[in-house]
């Protein structure tokens, strides 16, 4: 063999043998602490060889043939590597490498200048900025999302006048699905706005940290798995991650910090004085995670994410986390999902609050199912003296499925039943999530935190209450609550209103600091709350319910009401009830801020 022809055939020798492993890996199940580590261990190490080999070799490669595009497949494909490792285990070290590949990949034009005509090339260029957009989305670089698709709206429009016997209508729709979704989230239409991580600085208050730090429960549970899942006809997500569940997940990590988090241009400029990424070097400094994450965060849960799983798949999933939970932990589960009375796209259960001259009057929506709300009273009748029957447990339920295909796709409140042998902390956001109370007293060894959302949302305008045009406002309040006080109101926050927005954060900053020290000291707190108190994730979800409970009690009057407030079982203090005084008057000074207190009314203390 000539010693020229040796690297090539060495390379392509790599190139099948990482791509084969790469096949294993790829498919794995997405839940689970053992699945494919072994697996990705391999193949990390197969595609690592590769790209030091065409690094050591390129000037060699080059001559025989080594097109810029098949480097960027190399890049692409160990980015691709370490995003799925991050879906796995949710460590944010693997998300950072993925953005890392993915970025040096676009600022170096892998991918550009390899022709028009090989129509195979355009399709990997294409699923390149469709991965590069949700690790963006994820990483919360707006500047880097706005660049991306930009370009690939460009690189679209390119292939329609280039191949014109190729339909690429699913490609437009990706364009369509991340342009509706950054139209709709806070990141993007509210810059100013905080981050839905975790983040010690804004979330982490200094007045309630001493009480939180000497709280201890009998039994203290740590905070390690969540399944988080949404399944709505028609909802705003971008590949497989909904608007909700995207909220939810970043609600459930920490705010990493480091020089990467500062503003800085999403790329080089291509006029003027610029860095050249077109040569022929290839390196990509893989050290700079350690710059981009901050070692000093605790790690953060894992999460399964499921995008419209089928019943068995969601039980199969809860069956396999729940085995698998370390002793002493607690697992999260997130369900946002329509009843069975679920109809045309946009026909949803809502109502609003109108107001004229300081007069409330209230009026439910003509789309109002009245066989629902009559089947709700018969469940709360059938166990009024406290005597549960196996029916009481099969009622309603959370439809998780296509029209049409029957029982199979309904999960019951019974369904959850024996995943209560394990400490579960369970937020249903459903138009039909009250049917879960049953849940409490039928559990099979540790009793269960449940937050129930309201069975209708509550909008000044109607138009807002369509989970498919905005999310869930359950959700929105347990994730950003001021955009969710404001979007209820119909409060516009703009860049303009950065004094506003910064002072109605410090009313609930200060709020919610207030409601951590009365929990912490409270003699009436169930276990149940206690057992997790201690985990900031969890406590913050906590008392932003609370929050949320406040606001919607301040609106609705008592009578007729039920059906517009969130619940939790089992109870928390009365101290911290919507009536208390440490709680209304949370809502009132907001109110009184924002001049939104004529939606509201208030009980003399």
């Amino acid at each position: 063999m000539a010693e020229e022809d040796v690297v090539p055939k060495t390379f392509r020798a790599l190139v099948e043998s990482a791509d084969r492993k790469f096949a294993r890996v790829r498919d794995l199940p997405s839940y689970g602490r053992a699945q494919g580590q072994h697996y990705f261990q391999k193949v990390f190490k197969a595609y690592m060889r590769l790209w030091k080999y065409q690094q050591e070799h390129r000037a060699e490669l080059v001559k025989a043939g080594l097109n810029r595009w098949e480097i960027g497949e190399i890049a692409g494909r160990i980015g691709q590597l370490y995003f799925g490792q991050y879906m796995r285990t949710s460590e944010a070290r693997f998300l950072v490498e993925a953005y890392i590949f993915y970025e040096a990949i676009l600022k170096r034009r892998y991918f550009e200048g390899c022709g028009v005509k090989d129509l195979r090339v355009r399709f990997k260029e294409l699923r390149f900025y469709a991965r590069f957009l949700l690790v963006s989305l994820i990483l919360n670089r707006t500047e880097m999302v706005k660049v991306v698709v930009e370009k690939l709206r460009a690189l679209i429009d390119d292939c329609k006048a280039n191949f014109r016997e190729t339909n690429f209508k699913e490609w437009k729709l990706v364009e369509q699905e991340i342009l509706r979704f950054i139209n709709i989230d806070t990141t993007f239409t509210i810059p100013s706005s905080r981050p839905f991580r975790y983040c010690a600085m804004l979330n982490c208050h200094p007045n309630s940290v001493p009480y939180v730090a000497r709280f201890h429960a009998k039994k203290v549970l740590k905070f390690r798995d969540a399944i988080l899942m949404s399944y709505h006809r028609n909802e705003v997500k971008f590949a497989e991650l909904t608007l909700d569940v995207y909220r939810m997940l970043q609600c459930l990590e920490w705010e990493p910090s480091g020089s990467f988090y500062q503003k800085h241009p999403a790329e080089p400029k291509e006029n003027g004085v610029a860095v050249d990424y077109s040569g022929a070097s290839g390196l990509i400094d893989m050290n700079l995670a350690a710059d981009m994450t901050d070692p000093a965060l605790p790690p953060n849960p894992r999460k399964a994410i499921l995008y419209r799983p089928s019943l068995t798949h969601l039980i199969a999933v809860m069956a396999t986390i729940c085995e698998e939970l370390p002793p002493e932990s607690i697992m999260l589960v997130y369900l946002s999902a329509s009843d069975k009375y679920a109809g045309t796209p946009g026909q949803i259960n809502t109502s609003h609050v109108e107001t004229s001259g300081g007069s409330r009057r209230t009026r439910k929506s003509m789309l109002t199912s009245h066989s629902s709300l009559e089947q709700n009273c018969s469940a709360t009748e059938s166990h009024i003296n406290g005597v549960k029957g196996p029916s009481d447990y099969y009622n309603d339920y959370l439809w998780l499925g296509p029209k049409g295909n029957g029982g199979s796709s309904n999960l019951y409140p019974g369904d959850i039943i024996p995943f209560t042998r394990r400490p579960l902390f369970l937020i249903i956001d459903s138009d039909s999530s009250h049917a879960f109370k049953v849940l409490h007293g039928a559990e099979r060894g540790e009793k269960a935190a449940l937050l129930l959302s309201p069975l209708r949302p509550t909008f000044k305008g109607p138009s807002s209450a369509d989970i498919t045009q905005n999310g869930s406002q359950f959700t929105l309040f347990l994730t950003a609550p001021l955009l969710a006080f404001c979007q209820m109101v119909g409060f516009s926050l703009s860049d303009s209103d950065m004094e506003v927005l910064n002072s109605a954060e410090s009313i609930l900053s200060t709020a919610f600091s207030k409601w951590e020290v009365i929990l912490c000291k409270s003699p009436s707190l169930d276990l149940v709350w206690a057992q997790v108190l201690s985990d900031p994730f969890l406590r913050r979800l906590i008392v932003r319910f609370i929050f949320c409970r406040a606001v919607l009690s301040a609106i609705w009057p008592p009578e007729g009401s039920d059906q517009y407030l969130p619940l939790c079982i089992p109870q928390l203090p009365n101290s911290l009830s919507p009536k208390s005084d440490v709680v209304q008057s949370c809502v009132s000074q907001l109110a009184d801020h924002l001049k939104v207190s004529n939606y509201f009314h208030f009980e003399d203390s």
